[in-house]
């Protein structure tokens, strides 16, 4: 038997591998420094996230590909190429912004969140779901998938005595479990009838299935795009969200709703366009019909929120996060009805780098207004301009973009380019309930939006913005503002492709 690893490339792995080296690091020197200097732990971390983002600028010369089986060079487990830069960009560029908000929690939390194991959770999670965009084989996706969702359940229950907290951990664990074994048995069904797990290899082996074997291998696409579609919080896995991100600490809901994203859309795109291309007649219709009920039933749910109902602003953020994955599901969707699946994909990748920046930045200025309301009702944002004119301008510009109008230039441009993809994969029906979803959207984003502006209740107070939050919020602002004026810097993706 030949040997199944020739050599490593270091370069090509560090991106993840020094996350998960700062992690162990931060876990270890929790055990000697004292109380008093915890709060390093917190800017060790930060700066080891962006150090590993730094990491990505020497792999920008070409792909990459180490762990590749001897005599096939095509058949590796970690590959870096344009399309695993761009999503870990986004994976680890998320985790920093969460880890700036973090930073302001803890200190804020007084002792009640542990923080050596917080930071080490975090980075641990971030270097799975940097993992997971390079990896080309069934099994590391499925590990890179863990990796990234295993520290995640207990960040969410990480507070202390805090029932809501426990159960919102509780829900998430037991739903995504379930999701991960459906995930399991489809991978087995799908290495059974092609006797091998390398993305590749199963794109050409699996066209060539004993007839006898058809309906296990579809059944075996089927069950694999479970574990993905929970992570993308698509409709009907969507229902541990709303309870999770008000349950979590307020950064790694941020986090969730961005990183946890990426981990799901990248994992559904590499199954679905490298090992499944010729089962586009099962998973098409699949997931354009899990896209129309996700941005529907998000957007609805958004829409139902009461503004005096308490943590109202975390659940309407939740329930638009839904709401957008089904945004982001469209042109995966549309990849398998059309001639350029490269094009298609670009618009996702394109579509995600928007999100990020200005969902990450609505979440930031949220862990403002909860250092004085801890109740983060809708409600509370009410004047927000008289008492911080600059949060409350940021939170307004977050909020056009999320609903696509100017001076959002970015948003706007980037749901056309998802119309586009959808209505040149002839999807006709998509596009309309895509633009009536849209109209849904914009009816809570202008709601929330007007909020802002009108004149506070009561004395108008002031909030005092501690440096790492202030940092967060204006990364955010300055990425959302630069890529309206050059919407070319994330939509040339919708055009080139990333394969």
């Amino acid at each position: 038997m030949s040997s199944l690893v020739q050599s490593v490339d270091w370069l090509a792995i560090a991106p993840p591998t020094l996350a998960a080296v700062v992690g162990l690091v931060v876990l270890v020197a929790d055990l000697v420094i004292g109380e008093a200097r915890k709060a390093v732990l917190g800017w060790v971390s930060v700066a080891g996230l962006a150090a590993s983002a730094l990491l990505l600028l020497p792999l920008l010369d070409g792909d990459r590909a180490t762990f590749c089986l001897t005599g096939d060079a095509d058949a590796c487990s970690y590959v870096a190429d344009r399309f695993t830069l761009v999503v870990q960009l986004l994976v680890l560029g998320g985790a920093l912004l969460a880890a700036l908000l973090s930073v302001t929690a803890l200190k804020d939390a007084d002792k009640e969140l542990p923080e050596g194991e917080y930071w080490f959770l975090l980075l641990s999670s971030a270097a799975g779901a940097a993992l997971l965009p390079a990896s080309r084989d069934l099994a590391t996706l499925i590990v890179a998938l863990e990796v990234a969702s295993l520290p995640a359940f207990a960040l969410v229950g990480i507070r202390r005595g805090d029932r809501k907290s426990s159960e919102a951990a509780l829900k998430f664990f037991l739903s995504s479990v379930t999701a991960t074994a459906v995930s399991l048995m489809g991978v087995s069904f799908v290495y059974a009838t092609t006797g091998t797990l390398h993305l590749t290899r199963i794109a050409d082996r699996i066209q060539h299935v004993d007839g006898q074997f058809h309906t296990l291998a579809q059944t075996g696409v089927v069950l694999t795009l479970v574990g993905f579609a929970f992570k993308t919080a698509a409709v009907p896995f969507h229902f541990w969200v709303p309870d999770t991100y008000v349950g979590a600490p307020l950064p790694i809901a941020a986090y969730l709703s961005v990183v946890g994203k990426a981990v799901g859309f990248s994992g559904l795109i590499l199954v679905t366009v490298i090992a499944f291309p010729s089962y586009a007649d099962v998973w098409g219709p699949a997931l354009a019909a899990l896209a129309a009920l996700t941005m529907t039933v998000g957007n609805v749910g958004a829409l139902r929120q009461r503004s005096t109902r308490a943590y109202s602003a975390v659940r309407l953020l939740a329930w638009s996060s839904v709401g957008q994955a089904g945004y982001l599901l469209v042109p995966i969707a549309s990849a398998a009805y059309s001639k350029d699946a490269q094009k298609a994909i670009g618009s996702t990748v394109a579509y995600a780098l928007m999100y990020a920046a200005v969902n990450l930045g609505a979440f930031a200025v949220a862990a403002l207004v909860a250092r004085t309301s801890p109740l983060n009702r809708i409600s509370d944002y009410r004047g927000l301009y008289a008492r911080n004119p600059l949060s409350a301008l940021v939170l307004g510009f977050f909020l056009l973009c999320l609903a696509g109008l100017p001076p959002g230039i970015i948003g706007l441009f980037a749901k056309v380019t998802v119309f586009s993809a959808v209505v040149d994969a002839g999807l006709g029906w998509l596009a309309v309930v895509m633009a009536v979803n849209v109209v849904i959207a914009l009816f809570y984003y202008l709601q929330w939006t007007t909020l802002l502006f009108r004149a506070p209740e009561g004395e108008a107070g002031t909030h005092r913005v501690p440096a790492p939050l202030t940092a967060a919020i204006a990364l955010t602002a300055v990425l959302g503002v630069a890529l309206s004026g050059a919407p070319q810097l994330i939509l040339r993706f919708s055009e080139t492709g990333l394969f």
